[in-house]
């Protein structure tokens, strides 16, 4: 399959609107994040051991988020415990109708349930894994506490919670020198400073993200033992919590 290239900043916008993750990006989702994050694919790649490593027997794996898949997909063909289902949400229907493609295309044989629903009303139950890949930063901040809360619940012991996040920072020369990393990473991409500016600001409202010891504070106020920072690339880094 043609990987389509987003371009859907590329012409200057006499309104501007709040990002959503509707047709428009679904279809130009792939080249978007792979030229928006840094780290991508080695990140998905990272999660799928992950997964494998701390999958139980007879459990759900969550992708909480899944936009189209790919963390999904990681998982599926890495996990190796028995009986083990990767449950996928997405309030997305674009993102869903298009993940049940792509993963009717895969010939794995953990089996996938892809549900279209609002992860912070949906059940977490028997799991073993969860993971919210860049997905926490677009849920508003005054429900990641409970959200938070309710994965550990649904973890049963030894579970793990993965989180990859945007980051900000306390200091304001780390601050700057991030920001302007990134912004040199999606250059180098071949974003124009004009694309830039205008996806940041359709951005702004929708994705607020936090410092490294908010989240490590967040995952100890749930109830996680502890939390470890495993990946980081820029200002883009992903934590494990464990039960």
């Amino acid at each position: 399959m043609t990987r389509k290239t987003d371009n859907i900043y590329a012409s200057a916008l006499t309104e501007m609107v709040d990002f959503r993750f509707d047709e428009r990006v679904a279809d130009v989702f792939p080249d978007m994040i792979q030229r928006s994050v840094p780290g991508y694919a080695t990140l998905i790649a990272g999660i799928g051991i992950l997964a494998d490593k701390y999958a139980i027997e007879k459990t759900h794996c969550y992708d909480l988020g899944c936009s189209l898949g790919a963390v999904t997909l990681s998982m599926r063909q890495r996990i190796k415990a028995a009986h083990c289902r990767i449950i996928a949400i997405d309030n997305s229907a674009a993102m869903i109708e298009r993940a049940e493609r792509i993963v009717k295309a895969d010939n794995s044989r953990v089996p996938v349930s892809l549900r279209q629903e609002d992860i912070c009303h949906s059940p977490i139950t028997n799991a073993s894994v969860v993971v919210m890949n860049f997905t926490l930063q677009f849920v508003p901040v005054d429900q990641r506490n409970a959200l938070i809360a309710k994965v550990y619940a649904g973890l049963e012991p030894g579970g793990v919670l993965i989180v990859s996040e945007k980051l900000t920072f306390d200091d304001a020369d780390s601050a700057a020198w991030f920001i302007d990393s990134h912004l040199d990473f999606k250059r180098a991409n071949g974003y124009s400073d004009m694309e830039i500016s205008q996806k940041r600001s359709a951005l702004e409202h929708v994705l607020i993200p936090e410092t490294e010891s908010a989240h490590h504070a967040r995952f100890a106020q749930a109830g996680f033992q502890r939390s470890l920072r495993w990946f980081q690339c820029f200002n883009f880094a992903s934590f494990i919590a464990f039960k």
